[in-house]
């Protein structure tokens, strides 16, 4: 059938992610370091990715498309509320990790190699929305990349903290939605972003900013900034 549909110009993109967060339907993603519509049907075709594009790469066509598919929409938005995969795969089996000893200030010397996850799964896209490892949790929402950046990772941010991580440029579809979900149905006590000082990095800051509004409630967050040389920025 012939419908208006999106349009995204490669060459103008900047891959900072802000369409794929602000498209409730999961229709685009970035791919490669561009955003790209993954799938016409999951296209609505009323265009509330094209004000949040700073660089105006995306605008309206008409062309022959598949049909907009809600349901097909909301099953793709179920699976990834679940945090489940087709495939079952055990790796997204939700646990909470239990440590012998757990820093609760300064960690010592001998600490400085021991991890400090307390949860699995980490992605974003994997962790069950009505986990128990949420329950009055302070929640860290990290880039992908600050681990790698700061050294002291687990025990200035992990520690004491149930960790998220995604990367907005590289995932597909939008992480506020599903962080309204947890920050809805748990009690979540605090939320900490940890963010590189790149652009694209700024979707995962948004996806927060929004996931907490869109929550009704009033929690305590902060936002960090790790810089590419690996010092913090704020």
């Amino acid at each position: 059938m012939i419908r208006k549909i999106i349009k995204i110009d490669e060459k103008k993109c900047n891959g900072c992610g802000l369409c794929a967060n602000a498209c409730h339907e999961g229709a685009i993603g970035i791919v490669n370091g561009k955003a790209k519509l993954l799938r016409d049907d999951y296209c609505d075709g009323l265009g509330d990715c094209l004000p949040t594009c700073p660089t105006g790469a995306i605008r309206f066509e008409e062309r022959e498309a598949k049909e907009y598919d809600k349901a097909a929409v909301m099953k793709s938005k179920q699976s990834k509320q679940q945090g489940t995969l087709p495939c079952g795969c055990p790796g997204t089996q939700s646990k909470t990790i239990h440590r012998e000893s757990q820093c609760k200030t300064t960690c010592t010397e001998s600490s400085e190699n021991k991890s400090q996850l307390m949860q699995w799964p980490v992605q974003i896209k994997l962790v069950p929305v009505r986990a128990p490892y949420f329950s009055d949790a302070n929640l860290l929402v990290a880039a992908d990349c600050t681990a790698y950046a700061y050294g002291d990772f687990h025990n200035k941010f992990i520690r004491n903290r149930v960790a998220l991580i995604g990367c907005p440029k590289l995932d597909e579809g939008d992480y506020s939605e599903k962080l309204t979900e947890i920050i809805k149905n748990n009690s979540i006590k605090s939320v900490t972003v940890v963010r590189m000082e790149v652009p694209c990095c700024g979707g995962i800051e948004n996806a927060v900013k929004r996931a907490l509004q869109n929550s009704g409630k009033m929690i305590p967050w902060q936002v960090v900034t790790i810089a590419t040389d690996g010092n913090i920025l704020d």
